[in-house]
């Protein structure tokens, strides 16, 4: 019995490790809008550039996309926007922090049905965003089909680090600020009844009760496919 315990615990390690983890590193250098950092990291990956004032004074400066090997690039950072709350002006700097993955504790699983939801967010320890909130914004925009596009302005807006996205036979791993995937898991999943667009707890994602005209929604596995 022991044996069967410590063997359900290390697949469960396994799982969790399997997304993409949070990574802090600093700046080696910088050449205009490219940066160069003090570790290796994947490509894709999202993250902010932290600068320390001095005094107990730290901010956010930037934003990153990584793009593989110790090499990033610059963007604006967007997470907190408001017309009474001011820019930073600071430029990057050797030597800021660089943490990456900063919301990837924070997921929007995309998945077909309420069967698949449930069993997939069951096999990691994560913050789930529930796909309502995102419904609600899909539905306000009267969209057919999951793009990476919507993707990006939902997870700005809630503080969402990544995005998985349930096909037919695998799980992919999306970071929706970069709007690149990160990877890949093996999936089987139990039912293949979809709900269109997507799995929500909406009965009928009907755009129409917001003023908008009827829009056709496209199959989950389709759409799923098409996502760019």
């Amino acid at each position: 019995m022991k044996t069967i315990l410590v063997l359900l615990f290390t697949s469960y390690m396994l799982l969790a490790d399997a997304l993409p983890q949070r990574i802090e590193t600093s700046i080696k250098s910088v050449n205009h809008k490219q940066i160069q950092l003090n570790s290796s990291v994947p490509a894709g990956m999202s993250g902010i550039v932290v600068h320390n004032y001095g005094n107990g004074l730290i901010a956010i400066t930037h934003a990153v996309v990584t793009q593989g090997d110790s090499k990033a690039k610059i963007v604006p950072y967007s997470a907190i926007s408001h017309e009474n709350i001011p820019s930073v002006q600071t430029e990057a700097q050797t030597n800021d922090k660089v943490i990456l993955g900063n919301f990837y504790n924070n997921v929007l699983l995309i998945a077909p049905d309420a069967k698949s939801y449930s069993n997939i967010t069951k096999r990691f320890k994560k913050i789930w965003i529930h796909p309502d909130a995102y419904a609600l914004d899909f539905m306000k925009e009267g969209l057919s089909a999951i793009s990476k596009n919507s993707l990006q302005k939902f997870s700005e807006a809630n503080q969402v680090g990544l995005v998985l996205i349930a096909t037919q036979d695998k799980l992919l791993i999306l970071d929706p600020i970069s709007k690149k995937f990160l990877g890949q898991l093996p999936l089987k999943l139990q039912n293949n009844k979809a709900l269109k667009p997507f799995f929500s707890r909406f009965e009928q994602m009907d755009v129409s009760l917001f003023g908008f005209s009827k829009v056709i929604l496209k199959e989950y596995f389709q759409a799923v496919k098409e996502i760019n």
